[in-house]
Order: C-alpha cells, then sequence, then structure tokens
C-alpha cells in the first residue's frame, strides 16, 4: 500500500508539472513543495533513517541554491528550479540525481529543439484560438521544462531508495 501511495505522489505530481508547465508555462509552487513535503513524510514512513533523510534535505537544499544562483541570472526558470531541487530531495547524493540531471538535459534539449522547430513552422495567426499553442509558438516565450524535468523524473523513478 505504501509502494502504491509513494508512485502515485511521485509520478503524478511529475505528470501534473508536465502538464501545468506546457499548458500554462508555469509549475506549481504547491506542487513542488508537495513534492517535498512528502518526501519526507513518506520516508518516516518508510523507515529510512533521520540521517538518511538529513541527507536527502542536505541534497535538495544544495540543489536549490544553485538552481537558485540560475535562477538569478536567468538562466532557469522559478518552476524548474523548485521542481529540480523538489526531486533531488528524493534522490539525495546518489548516482540517480545524476542520472536524474542528464537525463533532463537530453530530454530538455530534444524539447527545445522541437519547440524551436514548432515556432518557425506554425503560423501564429492560425492557432490564436488555442491558448496553450499559441503561447507555446511566442518566440518571446521561454521553454516549458518542466515537460523534460518531469520525464527525467518518471525514468528515474525505479531507482529511488523509496521506490525499492
Amino acid at each position: 500500500m505504501l509502494a502504491l501511495l509513494i508512485a502515485l505522489i511521485f509520478c503524478g505530481t511529475m505528470i501534473y508539472a508536465a502538464i501545468s508547465d506546457l499548458l500554462f508555462m508555469k509549475i506549481s509552487n504547491i506542487a513542488c513543495l508537495f513534492l517535498a513535503a512528502s518526501f519526507i513524510i513518506l520516508a518516516l514512513l518508510y523507515g529510512l533513517s533521520l540521517k538518511d533523510i538529513g541527507l536527502h534535505i542536505i541534497a535538495g537544499s544544495v540543489v536549490l541554491i544553485i538552481c537558485f544562483g540560475l535562477f538569478l541570472i536567468n538562466a532557469m526558470g522559478g518552476g524548474d528550479a523548485k521542481l529540480i531541487s523538489a526531486t533531488a530531495l528524493w534522490t539525495g547524493f546518489s548516482m540517480v540525481l545524476v542520472q536524474y540531471l542528464l537525463i533532463s538535459a537530453i530530454t530538455g534539449g530534444i524539447l527545445t529543439l522541437c519547440i524551436l522547430l514548432l515556432r518557425r513552422l506554425v503560423n501564429r495567426n492560425k492557432i490564436e484560438h488555442i491558448a496553450f499553442l499559441y503561447r507555446l509558438t511566442d518566440p518571446a516565450k521561454g521553454i516549458p521544462y518542466g515537460i523534460a524535468l518531469a520525464i527525467a523524473g518518471l525514468w528515474i523513478y525505479p531507482n529511488l531508495v523509496l521506490a525499492g
């Protein structure tokens, strides 16, 4: 039962973040906070030691500091920074974190190329009535990187300590 709850919370939040970023170009603060708080509660229920939980919290905090720096120089969106940090809380300092960041970078690169291509090929005047596509094809807008972060999160999910 706990395994199902962990899967629903982690995977469900990742899917929600991806859909939200695609449709509105925004990742909810509440989703990121929910993911972070859920880790702590579920880790206790799972029986993870306080030392291990503390190390996971440090990992999430270090990633948050780095991502906040990237946000300050406009190299990353705020929602993306929070989602990466909340996910790092789940991975801790492990190879799973490295896998997550690598898969995020690869899928993010592919996503970026696809959206840039879409922006070149689509006549925006013909899609004005489809708000999310109109936003997505706006060259002044960023890339909904939460999609790549969610794909990477789902990819690494089986390797998480709590998923085992």
